[in-house]
């Protein structure tokens, strides 16, 4: 008998689809496998055109940044023939729009894309920036701000509310040639401009969410300087107080004598200290509590705010989750099976859950057996490595750590004899302790299902007393046996309990 599989190596749906985004440094496009709660990304290109040179002072976007955009644009529009794009939005922001010359440069782009292109004002910007946060995190709390080549937004967000948005001419070319490149007076004119933020009075103590291209290479410098052992943009998160000495050297010192500035493409070298300073203005007047990088902004805000509102209600984590389960576990089935059983096992064990350890151990579940077709004798650190560095939005870095190592103790023991020093450093005791406790309940559970769906609901994990015992229906009651006993006894030791195999019959 041919079996036919039910899980592709991409999911269906509607796409792809793709965004470009011409900014004032860069143009970029991305392709999405489809629209979702928690897009993949296809295809990711940009080129830094750097449209918005020079526009402060001649009003004019330069022939020569022109001609490199359009040149981009034509590859990124077979690109997108090639891909088989279903639809195409495009997205000018700052230069365009204050450019004398920009609706002419406009009406080329639409000939090229063969589509309408939106020219963003600056609270559309700020409005699609916030949504990519409220799209990428779980509950935001702070303040949004999208650093560009010609502008910088600021938004209000608590959960899915966003504030009115405000925006300043501090993107890093604009900031250039206001300042004509004297790094001092590029200081004055951004600590004038945030003077008069209405946004910037509410982030005192509450987490700004960096969005832009040269934010994410500060933090990719300070990562590479710390010795930071997770290579994960988003998320990532400097405590102001600790980052304040960092954000001043990128500006008062030449590029060159950076250290690690290899980290940061050359490309990007020249803006670096203009985005470090407006950081660092930002820091002195909103008094953040924390700096967090978001890798999703405007494309993602925009497509986000184009999903229907029960797609938009789904958590992007367990959705990003789920689908990377449908890819590659031996059941999806059994996965979703393990959400409830487990839950029910962390209560008879004794263990508390708050709510983000409840979602976090629902993901652990989804992703628990990603790693089957690997050697047996290197599934758990495959995981380890997939889950740590997937796409995965929702999720900060301790909880990151959560999920691989829940999934990475569950196929090479609960001993960390073998676990690298990275993932200990950032990862909670809190949090280690109930992923150890959660792949102790895998290591029971997958023993009496084999991983196959309609199993473990028919089986319970009941405490009495002082004995943990699996109970057991009797037509399943042969599956007990010594190596299952073993694993019933080392979950049942992690709190101090006897165990033993019994059939409710």
């Amino acid at each position: 008998m041919i079996i036919e599989p039910d899980a592709p190596g991409r999911i269906a749906g509607y796409g792809p689809v793709a965004v470009i985004d011409i900014g004032s440094n860069s143009v970029r496009l991305v392709v999405y496998e489809r629209m979702a709660r928690s897009p993949t990304p296809l295809f990711n290109e940009k080129v830094l055109a750097g449209l918005g040179e020079g526009v402060a002072t001649s009003r004019r976007l330069s022939d020569a940044s022109v001609d490199k955009a359009l040149s981009a644009l034509k590859r990124f529009a077979a690109l997108c023939r090639q891909i088989g794009v279903v639809e195409l939005s495009v997205l000018a922001t700052a230069a365009t729009r204050e450019a004398e010359n920009g609706s002419k440069f406009i009406a080329k782009v639409r000939d090229i894309c063969g589509c309408d292109v939106t020219v963003l004002t600056g609270p559309a910007e700020a409005y699609y920036a916030a949504l990519g946060v409220v799209d990428g995190f779980e509950i935001p709390e702070g303040v949004a701000g999208d650093l560009g080549g010609g502008s910088l937004e600021l938004t209000n967000v608590r959960g899915s509310r966003i504030g009115d948005g405000e925006t300043f001419p501090l993107g890093g070319l604009r900031l250039k040639d206001d300042s004509g490149g004297d790094l001092k007076a590029a200081k004055k004119i951004a600590r004038a401009a945030l003077e008069n933020s209405k946004v910037l009075p509410h982030l005192e103590g509450r987490t700004f969410y960096a969005i832009g291209g040269t934010w994410r290479s500060i933090a990719k410098l300070h990562m590479r300087q710390t010795g930071y052992p997770l290579h994960v943009m988003h998320g990532y998160t400097l405590e102001t107080d600790r980052s304040r000495d960092f954000l001043k050297s990128l500006y008062r010192q030449p590029v060159a004598s950076i250290d690690s500035i290899d980290a940061v493409s050359k490309q990007r070298q020249p803006l670096l200290a203009y985005g470090g300073l407006v950081l660092s203005e930002l820091v002195r007047a909103g008094k953040p509590a924390r700096i967090v990088i978001s890798a999703l902004g405007l494309r993602e805000g925009f497509l986000y705010s184009r999903l229907p509102a029960e797609e938009q209600d789904k958590n992007a984590l367990i959705a990003a989750a789920r689908e990377l389960c449908f890819l590659r576990s031996r059941s999806p089935a059994h996965s979703e099976e393990l959400i409830a059983w487990t839950g029910d096992a962390m209560k008879a064990l004794g263990i508390d859950e708050t709510k983000e350890e409840e979602r976090l151990r629902a993901a652990s579940c989804l992703l628990a057996d990603i790693g089957w077709r690997a050697h047996p004798d290197y599934r758990g650190e495959q995981s380890l490595n997939i889950i740590a560095h997937a796409g995965f939005v929702g999720v900060d870095h301790p909880g990151r750590a959560y999920l691989g190592l829940s999934v990475y103790y569950r196929h090479s023991g609960l001993s960390d004899d073998e676990l690298g020093p990275g993932l200990r450093e950032i990862v909670p005791t809190r949090y280690k302790e109930r992923a150890r406790a959660l792949a102790a309940i895998f290591r029971v559970a997958y023993l009496v299902s084999a991983s196959m769906p309609g199993v473990v609901p028919r089986t319970t994990l009941r405490r009495t007393d002082n004995e943990l015992k699996l109970v057991l229906p009797p037509d399943l009651i042969e599956l007990a046996g010594g190596r299952l006993e073993t694993r019933l006894k080392q979950l049942a030791a992690l709190v101090g309990l006897e165990s033993r195999i019994v059939t409710d019959g």
